[in-house]
């Protein structure tokens, strides 16, 4: 009987577990289904490509994964009830459940309204595509001199203010950002990044905390505000509430807690990655929310997956940041080189070659997703199945001090193994 592997979610870290499960294991041993809402792949981290008018090619799923193996089911997940190892879901055809072996849980984060007020009526979001493609109409009907607000000062909102000022000089846009200017960068990379915005006019309003947005102004905390058209709202990411509403350990934020294989560590025969797992990396620190983060955890966790169905060795190389890559328009760009805990050295890479290095990772990115087979497949025969009963916690076994140990690295150049550098 075939040991069935689901996977829940076809974003960057879901389509690459499923793709790296279909390499490493034999169909005749394994069924893998990948459920995915929508039925193409989305690069997430063009949204504000798109959000600015500029057209991203298609891509099919069934395309993408044609003579992998992989069962494609697109319909949305409505519930996971992992002591019966099912999954609900809901598509075309009404609703239904999906048994399993084992989950992997990858259906990532939407945008988070942080609970301020107007924010949910008022603001635009780009965390995925409907949102994106609402933000295009709504900028494509603005007229010259119409203010444009982005609230975040993070990696997504640096990327959507400086995407718009450049695509749209005739704009007024301006950047809220609670702490100073690219605080966090090294001082060159800061140096540059405020070169940038001022050489495209983005007013950047530093150390300002938003409490209100409104049809027509953000409002600070001072008791300020400023004048928008539209506001685009960036503070960060909300994970998909289903994990919360299961027996599974999370976080008060609602990720799942995994062991450095990305195992849950209250239910063995449940892993996750990406956005919706909370993962440590170099000293102990949790690893952000970010394509940097994810595509790392889903080599993690097929690996360990496929090592523990076939008597395999555990995955041990660590996990650890090398860069921090931020696109500042088409032209420009800012490579961030950091420590493996994601901390700003001196080191830094600006300009238009930064911005070729950005997008060169983009595309990396999308066809390794789209190419899941190149490379040397060795596909094992399922030997033996681990005992689902006890939960994964650290030091209870041999096992789980392994998987203790066991981490991957973001940086794709300090990998040894050739599959990871192709897909970086």
């Amino acid at each position: 009987m075939q040991h069935r592997i689901i996977v829940l979610g076809a974003g960057y870290a879901g389509a690459i577990v499923a793709g790296r499960l279909a390499k490493r294991l034999r169909p005749e041993d394994v069924a893998v289904t990948l459920v995915n809402a929508e039925a193409d792949f989305v690069e997430r981290v063009r949204m504000h490509q798109l959000a600015v008018g500029q057209d991203l090619p298609p891509r099919p799923l069934d395309e993408m994964f044609a003579g992998t193996g992989v069962e494609l089911r697109f319909a949305k997940v409505v519930g996971v009830d992992v002591d019966r190892r099912v999954v609900a879901v809901v598509d075309a055809d009404g609703a239904g459940e999906l048994a399993y072996d084992t989950l992997v849980y990858a259906l990532g984060s939407g945008w988070n309204d942080q609970g301020v007020p107007g924010v949910a009526e008022h603001a635009h979001q780009i965390a995925g595509r409907p949102g994106a493609l609402r933000l295009r109409e709504r900028l494509a009907g603005l007229t010259a001199g119409q203010p444009v607000v982005v609230v975040g000062g993070g990696l997504t909102g640096l990327e959507a203010a400086t995407e718009i000022a450049e695509a749209r000089p005739d704009l007024d846009v301006a950047l809220v950002a609670r702490q100073g200017l690219g605080d966090w960068l090294s001082p060159k990379g800061r140096g540059h990044l405020r070169k940038v915005v001022d050489r495209l006019g983005v007013t950047v309003h530093e150390h300002a905390a938003v409490t209100g947005v409104e049809a027509d102004r953000v409002i600070t905390a001072d008791g300020g505000s400023v004048p928008a058209a539209v506001t685009v709202w960036t503070t960060g990411f909300a994970v998909h509430p289903i994990a919360q509403a299961t027996a599974l350990e999370v976080t008060d934020t609602g990720r799942i807690v995994v062991d450095a294989t990305m195992r849950s560590v209250s239910h063995p025969d449940v892993y996750a990655v990406g956005d919706a797992a909370m993962a440590n990396g170099v000293g102990d620190k949790p690893l952000r929310m970010s394509c940097a983060s994810g595509v790392p955890m889903a080599w993690q966790a097929a690996d360990a997956v496929a090592a523990r169905l076939t008597g395999g060795k555990l995955p041990d190389t660590p996990l650890r940041y090398f860069n921090q890559c931020i696109s500042l328009g088409r032209k420009e760009g800012l490579i961030q080189y950091v420590t493996g805990d994601d901390r700003a050295v001196r080191a830094a890479l600006t300009g238009r070659v930064a911005a070729v290095y950005k997008e060169l990772v983009c595309k990396g990115a999308a066809w390794g997703v789209a190419h899941p087979l190149l490379g040397l497949s060795r596909r094992r025969p399922v030997v033996r199945e681990r005992a689902q009963t006890a939960p994964a916690n650290r030091g209870d076994s041999t096992e789980a001090a392994e998987a203790a140990q066991s981490t991957r690295s973001t940086d794709p150049a300090a990998s040894t193994d050739p599959e990871v550098k192709a897909s970086a």
